[in-house]
């Protein structure tokens, strides 16, 4: 199984970055996961949009999911119409989405397949299985576990410290972490987001093979987020970053 970043960035963009999106390749099939700003440019250095087979939204904040506008309008206005593209998201997202753009609701509608979803037992996407976990967010945001042939991937998303993170995460080969913050004193609300220390610290508490950090606000220094998580965790640390793909491994 694969991880490619592409876009790492928390809430918004730095110059040539992009906010929250990532893919996941296993056995031919590409998931798309989260659609920030800037997310479908990046994915198209890697594949075309018709080699994405499903996409999965973590929550309804628009650093997660406004790349789902332009893949609409790509896939509507194409030569050849696709048929609908499996849509993965939590409650009331699509709905949120519609009300943009009102007149185009009923062509997004048929553009995508929205499959609604909620913590209810694992279940597949072409060849993942995938878990779903309520995490700490003002609003309604899945964390999410997704294994095949033996790998795991666990991704927080958005949260702020819950101990359903190392629930979600416990033994995962790798762990795609929020990791907005640092450790410089500001008080921040707790049920937004981490500071790269607490990741780490949740990724020791798992017993998580690799700990990559992400949703890193922008101007912070990035090698700094990697050594406060690297204090509290003992395995491999690394900041995630437009373009990396790393093989997820069991």
């Amino acid at each position: 199984m694969d991880l490619v970043v592409l876009g790492s960035h928390g809430t918004w963009p730095e110059a040539g970055g992009a906010t929250s999106g990532y893919l996941v390749r296993h056995a031919g099939f590409t998931l798309w996961v989260d659609a920030g700003t800037g997310t479908m440019a990046n994915l198209q250095e890697h594949l075309t949009l018709g080699d994405v087979g499903a996409v999965l939204l973590s929550h309804q904040h628009p650093d997660h999911f406004l790349d789902l506008y332009p893949c609409f309008y790509a896939r509507y206005f194409a030569e050849e119409r696709p048929p609908p593209l499996p849509l993965y998201a939590p409650p009331g997202l699509f709905e949120l989405a519609t009300k943009l753009m009102p007149e185009a609701e009923d062509n997004m509608r048929t553009s995508f397949d929205v499959r609604v979803i909620a913590p209810a037992g694992p279940f597949g996407i072409g060849p993942f299985t995938i878990e779903t976990f309520w995490m700490a967010h003002p609003v309604p945001t899945l964390g999410m576990r997704i294994e095949a042939d033996g790998a795991t991937l666990a991704y927080t998303a958005d949260t702020g410290p819950s101990p359903v993170i190392v629930e979600l995460a416990r033994g995962a080969d790798l762990l795609l972490s929020d990791a907005t913050w640092q450790d410089d004193g500001r008080e921040h609300p707790e049920d937004l987001h981490l500071r790269a220390g607490e990741a780490g610290r949740f990724a020791e508490q798992a017993g998580v093979g690799k700990l990559v950090l992400s949703h890193i606000r922008p101007g912070l220094d990035r090698d700094r987020s990697r050594q406060e998580a690297a204090l509290a965790f003992s395995g491999a640390v690394l900041p995630a970053q437009e373009g990396l793909v790393l093989e997820v491994k069991g």
